[in-house]
Parts: structure tokens; C-alpha cells; sequence
């Protein structure tokens, strides 16, 4: 992954796919849950 995606992850400018959104929790070690905002749990 770019730097460039990341930020634009981040600023919301785009969504990742499904198989980015799963490389990027076990890179951060959460659920994708909480990077959905759907938990404040993060593993």
C-alpha cells in the first residue's frame, strides 16, 4: 500500500476494498469491526 492510499483512506476521500480492509486490521492487530467504528474494542 501507498503512502498516498493510506492518507486518503484516512481523509475518507476513498474506502478500501475488502481485502485491504482485512490487510489493514491484522497489520494494526484489531478487527475490522474496529476500524468500521463499530466497536470501540479493538481486538
Amino acid at each position: 500500500m501507498t503512502p498516498r492510499a493510506y492518507q486518503y483512506y484516512e481523509a475518507g476521500r476513498r474506502r478500501p476494498d475488502y481485502e485491504t480492509l482485512v490487510a489493514i486490521a491484522d497489520y494494526l492487530d484489531v478487527t475490522t469491526d474496529y476500524l468500521l467504528g463499530r466497536t470501540d474494542l479493538p481486538g
